[in-house]
């Protein structure tokens, strides 16, 4: 009443189109049947009104053909028997008499075809049907105790889930233990990329400070010597251009042969003077001394130590985690108990007792009918396999008459005169026609109730079955039990306000879900809460990542390796102007080539008169090119050494490294599903009525036709009483002696002798007989 009367509330609500559409999809015919209606009036909703019109049409026409076929086989052998109502041994000749034969013998044969095959059919459907029930009692008691395997396994499971811990343990003691590589060796490995190049650089540094220094000395050692030999040349220089100028204050340069070449010499004296002046280039001593300071901070021993401190970290990792490490495995052993001990609080022994007792009534109630359904069965059996060897019976017997008339038949021979074979054909084709009066309405009878029981299990069982319609009919609150809105909770649980439903249970299974999930088994006992891993830790996991790893007494660099390295980075070394010191050597000592003006000078001394002033100058030529050889020949070999110096770039790069690091703890469990059958289509309609049903209806239809075919066919080949129009040796219709009364041949009326004699008599009766008809 319940359902009833929300089925009513709940479709009486929605707007009438969506009523319609509700009640008139597929599926919904069985809901409207057990649920939807008004008890009160006693009004049905029409959807299985009018699948059920379809179901009585077809099925009162098959009650028809049952109650017609008897009827019209007793009438059809009082037809014969009597000799009336076209039952009558007669056979008239007519044009059209071989092509009816032949149509007649083709379309009897075609429906034999068709009815084999219906035959064989029914067969293969019988047999198939018999082995599948055979199979029943073997596929319940193995899926019983595939469930028992099942329930047996769950204690089992049960604990192999928690001993899963140990494992779990096992491995947390394990990591702990190496620490000092895992989360050390993880602190090295991230400082390493940045700490390394720094450390490497500083080492360069050291390196380059060395190579420097003595560069920077050699550079200041030879920068003197230039200075020396600069001032020297410079000397010499002002010497001998003090020494020309005399010399050409001789009377002979007043003659005005000579005065010319006096007066150029005099004026080629202004370029006679050193160029090089290094005088005006800073001495290095101030950096060398700074650079002797520097160095004697031991930087290479510095950075070997650094890297010894950053190769400490998980050594020190270790020792600052001992003693939380050791708190930690006392967490885990006391977790390790007190996971054990939920097996004992989880009550799963009464739940399986609960599934034990439902699979034991489920087996004793379908052991207690399986007897009964398997005799049932077997007379099922027998009763078809009747059936199908009298179709067969009949199918030999139209197959034989065809057989024997179609070779027996005697074109000339007329039908009072036909051969024993021919005969027989037409004998045997009666005999399939009389049995199929017997036996047809039988067929049809099988046809008829397979059909309205498969049609009926297929439309309101089936369909709602595949489409999940069916499960909501049974979810439907208060309709199994008019006390528990969710009838499954209720039977599961004893809770049946718990939204657990048929449909939702199915589709958990389809998808492979596990029994825990799909079963809402969390309202007897919520896994999820006992085995929470904070329940357990407590503060373990604020103190995992609260837990602070302080590596500031690792010393990349003390002090004095710091301020070494700041004395560096302001000692100006990197501002020295080397390219002053560049330009200053590719300079030439002298503003002219010495050995140039030498060659000149002589060149315009030999234009001279002989004299004092000749041979001065000559002399002049020749200090000159000693002062070339002796003094600015060597010193512009100073001055083509290039100095190796290096510009001292220095980039100074500190950090202080200040690591939190904490452990991420997730306490995960395994959680078992378990396994369960799961029950694809209902194969009562498949096995039980469809199979059955298309064996038997692919013959019926073809009854009527093969009962007709054989009247008409069988004329042309069994012998009559009476024939007219044939012409041969017999002319007239009066048989040599009457037939016996019978199913197959009824007697006729004594025709009189004909009063003519001859065949031209003959020809006349017949034809006036003819006409008379």
């Amino acid at each position: 009443m319940h359902a009833a009367r929300a089925c009513t509330n709940s479709v009486t609500a929605l707007p009438s189109s969506a009523r319609k559409r509700s009640l008139d999809s597929e599926g919904n015919a069985l809901a409207c049947l057990l649920v939807c209606r008004d008890w009160n009036e006693n009004k049905f909703y029409p959807p299985i009104i009018y699948y059920e019109i379809g179901v009585i049409i077809c099925a009162a026409l098959g009650l028809l053909f049952i109650i017609l076929m008897p009827l019209v086989g007793f009438f059809f052998c009082l037809c014969r028997c009597c000799n009336k109502c076209g039952g009558e041994m007669h056979q008239r000749q007519k044009r059209s008499g071989p092509f009816l034969k032949k149509y007649f013998t083709i379309s009897l044969l075609v429906i034999c075809v068709f009815m084999s095959i219906g035959i064989i059919y029914g067969f293969a459907a019988n047999q198939y049907m018999r082995t599948h029930v055979e199979e029943t009692r073997k596929l319940s008691d193995s899926n019983f105790n595939d469930l028992r395997t099942l329930l047996n396994a769950v204690p089992g499971q049960i604990d192999y889930v928690l001993d899963q811990y140990t494992h779990t343990k096992e491995k947390a003691f394990d990591d702990l233990d190496n620490i000092n590589s895992l989360l050390g060796g993880s602190i090295y490995e991230r400082l390493k990329p940045k700490v390394l190049p720094v450390l490497k650089d500083i080492k360069a540094l050291a390196e380059d400070m060395k190579t420097n220094r003595a560069t920077l000395v050699q550079l200041n050692t030879l920068l003197t010597d230039m200075k020396q030999s600069s001032a020297h040349l410079r000397t010499s220089l002002r010497d001998m251009k003090t020494s020309m100028e005399q010399a050409l204050t001789d009377p002979q340069c007043s003659f005005p042969v000579t005065a010319t070449t006096c007066a150029s010499i005099r004026q080629s004296l202004s370029v006679l003077d050193g160029s090089a002046n290094f005088d005006q280039l800073p001495s290095l001593d101030g950096h060398i001394a700074q650079l002797d300071g520097l160095l004697q901070t031991d930087l290479s021993g510095l950075v070997q130590k650094a890297n010894d401190s950053l190769s400490d970290i998980p050594g020190e990792v270790e020792n600052q985690t001992r003693d939380f490490i050791s708190e930690f495995k006392k967490t885990l052993n006391s977790i390790q108990s007190d996971v054990k001990n939920i097996s004992t609080k989880i009550p799963i022994q009464k739940t399986l007792s609960n599934f034990v007792r439902y699979i034991n009534n489920s087996e004793d109630y379908i052991l207690h009918y399986l007897p009964t359904v398997e005799k049932c069965n077997s007379y099922r059996w027998l009763v078809c396999l009747t059936i199908c060897c009298l179709l067969t019976l009949i199918l030999i017997f139209y197959l034989l008459g065809l057989l024997c008339g179609t070779l027996g038949y005697d074109q000339n021979a007329t039908p009072t005169n036909r051969g024993c074979v021919s005969n027989t054909g037409g004998v045997l084709l009666m005999v399939g026609v009389g049995f199929s009066f017997f036996f047809s309405w039988i067929v049809m009878s099988i046809v008829v109730l397979t059909f309205v029981t498969g049609g009926n299990l297929e439309n309101l069982v089936c369909e709602p079955y595949r489409n999940k319609k069916f499960f909501q009919i049974l979810d439907t609150p208060y309709l199994l039990n008019e006390d528990w809105e969710y009838y499954l909770s209720g039977l599961v649980f004893n809770k049946p306000d718990i939204n657990l439903t048929f449909e939702q249970v199915y589709s958990d299974c389809k998808e492979n879900k596990g029994l825990y999930a799909t079963l809402k088994l969390d309202h007897i006992y919520n896994v999820s809460e006992e085995l929470n891993i904070t329940k357990h830790t407590g503060d373990i996991n604020s103190n995992l990542e609260n837990m602070n790893l302080r590596i500031n007494d690792i010393e990349l660099l003390d002090k004095t390796g710091r301020e070494t390295l700041m004395d560096i980075s302001s000692s100006g070394i990197d501002k020295i102007d080397y390219a002053a010191y560049i330009n200053a050597t590719e300079r030439s000592p002298t503003r002219i080539n010495l050995m140039s003006f030498a060659s000149n000078l002589q060149r315009k001394a030999s234009q001279l008169p002989p004299g004092n002033l000749k041979i001065s100058l000559k002399d002049h030529v020749d200090t000159l090119r000693n002062i070339h050889q002796n003094q600015v020949v060597p010193l512009q070999n100073s001055m083509r050494m290039r100095f190796q110096c290096s510009h001292l770039l220095f980039y100074l790069f500190l950090s202080s490294f200040s690591l939190n690091s904490f452990l991420s703890f997730y306490s995960h469990y395994p959680l078992w599903f378990l396994p369960y059958i799961d029950m694809n289509q209902p194969w009562i309609y498949m096995y039980l009525t469809r199979d059955l049903n298309q064996g038997f209806a692919s013959c019926s239809p073809w009854m009527p036709p093969s009962l007709l075919l054989p009247l008409l066919w069988g004329r042309f080949y069994s012998e009559q009483p009476a024939s007219e129009g044939w012409c041969g040796s017999v002319t007239h219709p009066v048989p040599a002696s009457p037939p016996k009364p019978s199913f197959l041949t009824a007697p006729l009326p004594p025709t009189p002798a004909p009063r003519a004699e001859g065949l031209g008599v003959s020809l006349v009766l017949a034809r006036r007989h003819t006409q008379g008809r």
